[in-house]
């Protein structure tokens, strides 16, 4: 028996090597991204790329599985390594603590097998799904999750099939401009809430105008969870 003897109970070992042999790339370690490290952490995926460009704060403790009162002011992806490894030793974690744009080091992605966008900033998710598509790679990109309640209206689609989502109308709009026809996500039909207030410092943003929103624990988690089982799914052919 070991740690995943459970997991291969349901996937048999042939998919559980395929998984301790995969390169998963996650940009963004927030609510959504910090809770699909996690469940491919705890699934075995054997290297795990981490970019993140913050610091955890007292704000991210609402809803970021990394964030807590003894890790605040810590680099979100040096937290999330050494979680991660205290899940799977035998797990290979690199990190890069960087804000992801066009003129980041596009190697970051080479030879991995798929990459998980839950990026806040729009002009990064289309810098990110441009680049993967140009390098044939899978991505699942995150749509919007602040300002809603409910877990349950999330759904997984390609980008031109969705509706309701603000985020997704933007990136819509964009993706057709770099003639990009195709992108998995995961977005909710939850008409989005208006925030009650404000607060001085903005976290998570809508678009590049840094809006802040309003969150839950409940929601980027359960996109990031949802994240995570299509992830698994594509790389075993389930």
């Amino acid at each position: 028996m070991n740690q995943f003897s459970r997991t291969t109970l349901i996937l048999g070992p042939t998919n559980i090597k395929k998984l301790h042999d995969s390169t998963v790339a996650i940009f963004g370690l927030g609510g959504v991204g910090s809770y699909v490290a996690e469940a491919l952490a705890r699934i075995g995926i054997g290297k795990l790329i981490l970019i993140d460009n913050d610091k955890i704060d007292i704000t991210n403790i609402n809803r970021q599985i990394i964030a807590l009162h003894s890790t605040i002011g810590q680099d979100k992806v040096t937290v999330a390594k050494n979680r991660i490894l205290d899940i799977n030793p035998n797990a290979n974690v690199i990190t890069y603590k960087i804000f992801y744009s066009k003129d980041s080091d596009q190697n970051i992605i080479n030879n991995c097998d798929y990459v998980v966008d839950a990026i806040d900033s729009i002009s990064s998710k289309l810098d990110l799904a441009e680049e993967c598509s140009k390098s044939y790679i899978p991505i699942i990109s995150s749509m919007g999750t602040g300002n809603k309640l409910d877990p349950t209206l999330f759904e997984v689609s390609d980008i031109f099939k969705t509706s309701v989502c603000p985020m997704c109308r933007i990136m819509r709009n964009e993706l057709k401009k770099r003639n990009i026809k195709s992108l998995k996500v995961v977005y909710s039909k939850e008409v989005p809430l208006s925030p009650s207030q404000s607060l001085e410092e903005p976290h998570e943003a809508l678009s590049d105008n840094r809006q802040t929103l309003g969150s839950v624990s409940f929601v980027p988690s359960a996109a990031g969870l949802i994240i995570a089982s299509e992830v698994v799914k594509d790389i075993i052919s389930l």
